[in-house]
């Protein structure tokens, strides 16, 4: 944090509330902040919501995913001026819907509001959002599609069009109506976060599309157009990963949560296992390796792709790196082996029947794919 931000922070927020330790009672509303390696912002925001919610009994808990650059660092230190600023320093988790998932649990306002640490978020927008939950709505989302203009560079063209795409499938699969499902800042009431919770997952980005799934259309929603602002500080945390975790949680949810995200995260990964595995089964054999050998050669190829993919998306939260990487690929190796038998075994026979390599092939890395995600779930990617 600046020193500019610290002065910044400390005539404009602080000061001006020399008795907010005195509090009694809970906050009406509760802004949940998800951050990771947003140091600079966060005495930014602060004085924002400060100016923002005059008039309104708030408070803000920023949830931090052990950010190396000191980001709750920054929080504890505004805090011990502001009895309205709190931390969660979350260790050995990450990933902003869990992050948002237990800030909201850790409150006690009645009204929370969730909003990205990036300020591109509009904070003058929340009491507006507030006045929508005070006159019955359970949910008040800040749409960036409602007419209003956005700041050059702060939605692309690319990301623009694709968050249209998103919301158009959202709606089209879980029967969402709303014209923002995929944004990151809304405003709920309390009770109805204690209700769904259960259902909800904690992996990937999309918290409010998948609060908007598991409601099954039960909630009263109120929609307010906001100004999508440029990031000044940072780096976005978006990146292609985001797509497949979107497509995870999408399937989960239209299944009913039969499968956990997770679980749908794993086998996209294992679908482009098996393009991998064919395309060495193909190679091998064209190279003259007779079957067997080649099936081997290529499970043990879609193995090392799975285990890497898997570790930067199905697993990210609990991603293995330097000396434990290895060792969890260590172990992918030895499980996936046993699925490989069964996978080998049941492909030999069904190419020594039928001929055709690529049914053959398919059929058995189908058969390893469940034992492999119970297993590795257990033994390699294993809580510490």
């Amino acid at each position: 944090m600046t020193a500019a931000a610290i002065q910044l922070y400390r005539s404009g927020s602080a000061n001006a509330h020399p008795g907010t330790s005195a509090r009694h009672g809970a906050p009406e509303l509760a802004i949940v902040i998800p951050t990771f390696n947003e140091a600079e912002n966060v005495a930014l925001i602060v004085a924002a919501l400060d100016r923002a919610l005059h008039g309104i009994a708030w408070e803000v808990l920023f949830v931090d995913d052990d950010s190396a650059d000191g980001t709750a660092r920054q929080v504890f230190m505004l805090a011990e001026a502001d009895s309205r600023v709190r931390c969660i320093r979350r260790i050995g988790r990450r990933g902003l819907s869990g992050a948002a998932i237990e800030g909201m649990l850790a409150v006690s306002a009645d009204v929370i509001a969730v909003m990205d640490g990036d300020l591109q978020h509009d904070e003058t927008v929340l009491p507006e959002m507030l006045e929508a939950i005070r006159a019955s709505a359970d949910i008040a989302i800040a749409t960036r599609f409602g007419g209003v203009a956005m700041e050059a560079g702060g939605l692309s063209l690319v990301r623009a069009a694709g968050s249209g795409l998103a919301a158009r499938m959202a709606g089209t699969f879980l029967g969402t109506t709303v014209s923002d499902p995929m944004s990151g800042f809304f405003m709920i009431r309390r009770r109805v976060v204690h209700e769904l919770a259960p259902k909800l997952s904690i992996h990937g980005f999309k918290i409010l599309l998948d609060i908007l799934a598991s409601s099954n259309g039960r909630l009263k929603i109120a929609e307010v157009p906001f100004t999508f602002r440029t990031r000044k500080f940072g780096a976005s945390k978006l990146d292609s990963r985001v797509v497949f975790e979107f497509l995870g949680l999408l399937l989960a949810k239209y299944t009913g949560d039969a499968v956990s995200m997770r679980f749908v995260l794993f086998g996209l990964v294992g679908a482009s296992g098996l393009v991998v595995h064919l395309i060495a089964l193909r190679l091998a054999m064209s190279g003259g390796v007779d079957f067997t050998l080649g099936q081997t050669a290529a499970a043990y190829s879609a193995m090392t792709w799975n285990f890497f993919l898997n570790n930067a998306l199905s697993y990210r939260d609990q991603r293995l790196t330097g000396v434990r990487m290895l060792q969890g690929l260590a172990t992918f190796y030895v499980v996936c082996s046993l699925g490989a038998l069964a996978n080998v075994g049941v492909a030999q026979l069904i190419f020594s029947n039928s001929g055709t390599w690529w049914i053959a092939g398919t059929a058995g890395a189908v058969m390893g794919a469940i034992f492999n995600y119970a297993a590795t779930a257990r033994l390699t990617w294993r809580r510490a």
